[in-house]
């Protein structure tokens, strides 16, 4: 059952949203606290409890609304609504501080959030993108809260700007019938399904993954596809081939003609590696020192002769099999 428990701070209930929350899980055990950012009884727990910490729910007030220069899809990281998630992927970032940080934290500010945001976009000289799911997945949290209905609703009356978020779920028909104006870029990753099964846990299906590509583009909306984290295995070549002509066979015509792709490969970390071997002893182990290097204070990355290979290879295939779509950046 999700969530078996909320920690929450007792302002949240001054908000809509907290009000809102407070009501749909009643029958929730709710347990107060002073700040989201450090609830102690989580942060002292081993690396074996992570699956069972992300059964939790944590309620709070967003304090920190830094924007983060950004050259990708979007101009700006923008902290909104959640931070973390309650998928399990081997390799999430966020796991890097699991215990204060991977379970799913809701923010209940969003008014003062998106009111920002639309101020921001509409003082620029020309049209900002936001970047508004750097930290959580907002198609998962919009089962929970609606946010991002609420979001679309509110951000299409800016006189400029875009919203982007990416997401590893096919939960997107609330987003179908909403009058979005053109303003919103849904970013749908995608990895072969056997990556999906065995390293992406508790998302979506790569087939209704695609499916809920085509349904968003047939609704208007601008739509990405992420081929990311890109995961060198052994027989890696054969798998994102497969992925590719899956890609090929299930995308929609309008998809193919409209769509951009990012490809982001794979970075691990010692403390990915030391909280996976405890939480899934028997999982695939993602970190290979034969074919990875190290990059930084305990992080690591495909060596490079691997890497040109893996770019080239992506490359080759997506010209040849989908050459309309562009790829807009490789990482």
């Amino acid at each position: 059952m999700f969530p078996d428990r909320i920690y929450y701070e007792p302002q949240i209930i001054t908000y809509e949203l907290g009000m809102y929350l407070k009501e749909k899980y009643k029958n929730i055990p709710w347990i107060e606290i002073d700040n989201h950012n450090k609830i102690d009884e989580l942060r002292t727990n081993s690396n074996k409890e992570f699956a069972k910490m992300k059964q939790h729910l944590i309620i709070g007030v967003r304090k920190t609304h830094k924007y983060v220069e950004n050259h990708k899809v979007s101009d700006y990281l923008v902290p909104y609504t959640s931070s973390g998630c309650s998928a399990m992927c081997l390799y999430c970032y966020l796991m890097c501080n699991y215990n204060k940080c991977s379970y799913l934290r809701l923010f209940v500010n969003r008014e003062q959030m998106l009111d920002r945001i639309i101020k921001t976009a509409n003082k620029a000289e020309r049209d900002l993108t936001f970047e508004i799911g750097s930290n959580s997945d907002l198609i998962l949290e919009n089962t929970i809260t609606d946010n991002l209905v609420w979001t679309i609703e509110h951000f299409r009356k800016s006189k400029k700007g875009l919203l982007t978020f990416p997401t590893k779920f096919d939960m997107v028909d609330p987003l179908l019938p909403l009058n979005h104006n053109g303003k919103i870029i849904v970013r749908v990753s995608v990895n072969p399904e056997f990556i999906i099964r065995k390293v992406e846990f508790g998302t979506s299906t790569l087939k209704n993954r695609i499916i809920a590509i085509n349904k968003l583009c047939d609704a208007g909306y601008k739509v990405g596809i992420l081929i990311a984290p890109v995961i060198l295995l052994d027989d890696w070549k054969f798998l994102y081939s497969k992925l590719i002509e899956q890609l090929v066979d299930e995308l929609s015509e309008k998809v193919k003609k409209e769509a951009f792709l990012e490809i982001i490969f794979m970075t691990y970390s010692f403390v990915h590696n030391a909280i996976n071997q405890e939480a899934f002893p028997n999982a695939i182990n993602l970190l290979d020192k034969t074919t990875m290097k190290g990059r930084g204070m305990g992080k690591y990355c495909y060596k490079t002769e691997l890497r040109v290979d893996g770019e080239q290879f992506l490359r080759d295939e997506l010209n040849k099999k989908l050459p309309q779509m562009r790829i807009l950046y490789i990482v």
